[in-house]
């Protein structure tokens, strides 16, 4: 028997000014308040051998790593005897690109808010704290259902923004540029929790599909499509019972090439949603996935409940320095490298424009003249640090490097503050050179040590992924690790992804030779895929043995900063 509670609180963290955390533009910021933030939580418990673990989805871009290491020692602080880890601890996002920013403790994610901010960070941490104690406290007899549908070709919920990517792959039916909505994973997944009396408790869904209908000039927080979509389950299930302690959870699946937006704005010069007010949009697409999820949640009723059964585990793995598998590699000897971004990540995409064309160009001009200086450079080099440059030309392939945020350098420089971007090009740019200044950038600029993390309910597998991935690169990955736990009589995995951290993007191989935007942000290299297939493959073999059988590497651990280090580059009021 599980032992189900649900709660939500606010996590909305209005602070007039800051930047919103999503699209990277210094004039994306908070003035106003167009609907509050929520974080759902959930806590589940095998009444049996009591094993337990939480699941928590927060009207946010992405968890942080110190997000996740924030609430994790708020829990064992406050509430030791209620036995919270790190591994049986999960925090998921739901992705809007409409609330605060601040959050992260790595520099690079902090450009355009600018600066950490101690306020929103805080409220994160201590409002989805509350919403795990509250869940505990409303634990009851439940039973869980699992069930699945699939969104009907005509209905404009889902469309691939990299279609020129998505057909490099030769596992995929290749699809015309008029039919976008088909490159896509039309399948929702859903968990309907009732309790043993029949009490209708919660319900948590999985569907791939960007929380951008609300375009980058906003200036509202706002919970986008899968927020309103959220609100308008949990305002019919209260219509029909009269109670207000229903939670609904619209997750992210793999959502990385995927956008809500079908419309070619010839004002705005971007995609857009159903209508020109993007407010509008949101709705609009919420509403589909409301409409499907009241579908599927109805038709789970008559399934057979999840079998009563709760395990989980957790590693970190340093991706700058994985060897990954031949099996993934086609047999090759390949290996990851220190975290780079690439030109067309800068870039953006058809909804999200960044650099202007002319910009863009001389970036990949520079970024070339920078490698060719390089190579050139090594002849006269160490044996060891020549390696160095041609590993990470190899490793990064097609990528024209513009940011090598693991090694702290812009165009080939360590110098930021003499960097010859002027401050005019970007503001983000002129942040860059002021916290260089402050010595406020002396560690990795995005986190290369990472948790990845399995845990099982009944006949269900949730990997919690640590960035955004690709619908391709989701279906292999998923299939990796279910190859592995069907052993133990798994019979579904579910990828959820903007979990407990966030690395950027993830791509198949072929995609990543296209570099377009998700390329671009694939920053580990071409074989970034092979290496998460690789560390989540071992990971799942571990759930194949005994908890006291098990030999997972504790040795490794993310960064830490220091409150100095934080202050340095911490927003500042205008």
């Amino acid at each position: 028997m599980f032992e189900i509670g649900t709660s939500s609180c606010d996590i909305t963290s209005f602070k007039k000014g800051i930047g919103m955390m999503g699209y990277g533009m210094h004039f994306n910021n908070v003035q106003e308040i167009e609907t509050p933030l929520s974080a759902r939580a959930f806590v589940i418990r095998d009444a049996a051998s009591q094993k337990k673990i939480v699941f928590v989805n927060a009207e946010m871009c992405f968890i942080t790593i110190s997000v996740k290491t924030g609430v994790v020692k708020k829990l064992q602080e406050n509430y030791p005897e209620s036995g919270y880890a790190a591994d049986n601890v999960v925090l998921t996002a739901q992705h809007t690109h409409s609330g605060p920013g601040g959050y992260s403790h790595y520099g690079f994610y902090n450009l355009t808010i600018p600066g950490f901010v101690p306020e929103v960070f805080q409220n994160i941490v201590d409002g989805i704290v509350t919403a795990i104690v509250n869940a505990e406290k409303n634990m009851q007899p439940a039973d869980i259902y699992l069930n699945t549908g699939v969104f009907a070709p005509h209905l404009e919920v889902a469309f691939n923004r990299s279609l020129k990517a998505y057909n490099s792959n030769p596992e995929v039916e290749k699809i015309e540029n008029n039919k976008t909505h088909l490159a896509v994973d039309r399948e929702m997944t859903l968990l309907r929790i009732d309790g043993l009396n029949g009490e209708k408790i919660g319900m948590i869904n999985w569907f791939g599909v960007h929380s951008t209908s609300i375009s980058n000039d906003n200036i509202k927080i706002c919970y986008d499509n899968k927020g309103y979509a959220a609100a308008y389950f949990e305002n019919d299930i209260f219509a029909e019972t009269n109670k207000k302690n229903f939670t609904a959870v619209f997750a992210q699946g793999a959502t990385g090439d995927i956008s809500p937006n079908f419309i070619w704005d010839k004002k705005k010069k971007w995609m857009r949603g159903k209508f020109e007010d993007d407010f509008e949009s949101a709705r609009f697409n919420g509403r589909l996935q409301y409409s499907k999820a009241k579908e599927i949640y109805a038709a789970a009723a008559n399934k057979a409940p999840l079998k009563a059964e709760i395990d989980y585990a957790l590693m970190y793995v340093d991706f700058s320095c994985v060897k990954p598998d031949t099996e993934f590699t086609d047999g090759l000897d390949v290996t990851t490298g220190a975290a780079c971004l690439g030109v067309a990540f800068f870039k953006g995409t058809d909804e999200a424009r960044g650099m202007n064309d002319t910009l863009g160009a001389v970036s990949r001009f520079a970024s070339r003249c920078v490698k060719n200086y390089e190579v050139a450079k090594s002849i006269f080099l160490s044996s060891e640090n020549r390696k160095k440059i041609i590993d990470k030309y190899k490793i990064h392939g097609k990528k024209d490097i513009l940011f090598e945020t693991g090694e702290r350098r812009v165009l080939g420089t360590s110098n930021i503050k003499k960097l010859i971007i002027p401050r005019w090009a970007d503001k983000g740019i002129g942040t860059f050179k002021d916290q260089h200044k402050k010595g406020a950038l002396n560690k990795p600029w995005t986190p290369e040590i990472l948790p990845l993390q399995i845990i099982i309910v009944g006949e269900l597998a949730i990997a919690a992924f640590p960035g955004e991935i690709t619908i391709a690169a989701g279906w292999r990955l998923r299939d990796t690790i279910l190859n592995v736990l069907k052993k133990r009589g798994i019979q579904k995995v579910i990828l959820s992804p903007y979990a407990n951290a966030y690395c950027g993007y993830v791509t198949t191989y072929e995609e990543y030779q296209c570099q377009m935007y998700e390329g671009g942000h694939t920053v580990f290299g071409e074989w970034t895929l092979a290496a998460f297939q690789t560390k989540f493959k071992q990971l799942a073999l571990q759930l194949l043995q005994k908890p006291e059988a098990r030999t997972i590497d504790t040795s490794i651990a993310p960064i830490e900063f220091t409150k100095e280090e934080l202050a340095k580059r911490s927003f500042e009021e205008a």
